[in-house]
């Protein structure tokens, strides 16, 4: 009912749907190929004892074909799962392949090694964090440039319009309440901003040193009482103009000079106990005037 030779025959040399041939050599497609080469000894449809793994999600099974059940297409395959472990796999592969061929054996057990290293690379590559190239249509990259370019501009605009709207504000073209043109909360988180470096600017300014002089004060003073004993001089003089003769007025001024040098002595004897204060005594000038009608003199103290 079957013949392996006749049906290599006419896939070798007439026509196969999973033969590729490239400048390398002439492979098979077919996914049951345990080798992937297009021979005799590989052949998945030219041999009726045949063996190989198969990968299902992540999971290895063993694949086995029997003359006794070609004749029943929905079964002609029968696989085993295998497990995780290679040495296990290997073993249950030795179990159920015992009197096949040991070249078909040898090169079953080849494919599942090369497959389990595949898998091994497969999970380090997937825990490695690679950069994914991603192409983007030449539509989307103009709709996305110019949706960019409208966002700026409208930006640009609200800015302008919040600024105006504060100098107009600051220079009180809404009289009375506020209008509610911008958000109320905005407007106070401008206006909190303003205080704030305000408060900075204060800190920030240098305080200004000023010199001032210290003994106004006192020199008002000394000057206050150099007028007052002249105001009392002049009303003692004008009183006594009648009764006191020049004589006894040369007297009078002579005593009052000494009088001022013993107060000028006590100030300056209070102005050494206190080395701040430095008062400045001005200097006494006596002008004598003679009237010719009646010789009288009188005297007064600058």
């Amino acid at each position: 009912m079957q013949h392996d030779e006749v049906i290599w025959q006419v896939i070798r040399h007439k026509h196969c749907s999973f033969m590729a041939k490239l400048e390398t050599g002439i492979f098979c497609r077919n996914p049951y190929n345990v080798t992937g080469v297009c021979n005799r000894s590989s052949c998945p449809l030219a041999n009726s004892r045949y063996a190989t793994i198969r990968d299902h999600d992540g999971v290895f099974y063993l694949y086995m074909k029997t003359i006794e059940r070609a004749h029943m297409p929905n079964k002609l395959w029968e696989r085993v799962k295998l497990p995780r472990n290679y040495e296990k796999a290997l073993e249950i592969i030795d179990k159920h392949l015992t009197y096949w061929p040991k070249l078909l054996v040898h090169k079953t057990k080849q494919r599942l090694t090369k497959m389990t290293q595949m898998r091994i690379r497969m999970r380090k590559l997937a825990l490695k964090t690679r950069e994914k190239i991603m192409t983007t249509p030449r539509k989307e990259r103009k709709r996305e440039a110019r949706r960019e370019q409208k966002a700026e501009q409208a930006a640009v605009l609200d800015k302008s319009i919040e600024k105006e709207l504060l100098e107009r504000l600051k220079r009180g073209v809404y009289p009375g309440e506020i209008v509610n043109i911008i958000p109320v909360a905005k407007y106070n988180e401008i206006l909190d901003k303003e205080a704030i470096a305000e408060e900075e600017d204060e800190d920030e300014e240098e305080h200004e040193i000023e010199y001032v002089e210290g003994y106004e004060e006192l020199e008002e003073e000394d000057d206050m009482e150099d007028f007052g004993g002249l105001a009392i001089e002049n009303a003692g003089a004008a009183d006594d103009d009648d009764e006191v003769d020049s004589d006894d007025e040369e007297t009078v001024v002579i005593h009052r000079k000494r009088n001022k040098k013993e107060s000028g002595l006590g100030s300056r004897k209070h102005g050494r106990d206190e080395p701040s204060v430095k008062a400045k005594k001005k200097a006494k000038v006596l002008v004598e005037v003679e009237h010719e009608d009646g010789g009288e003199r009188q005297t007064a103290v600058q």
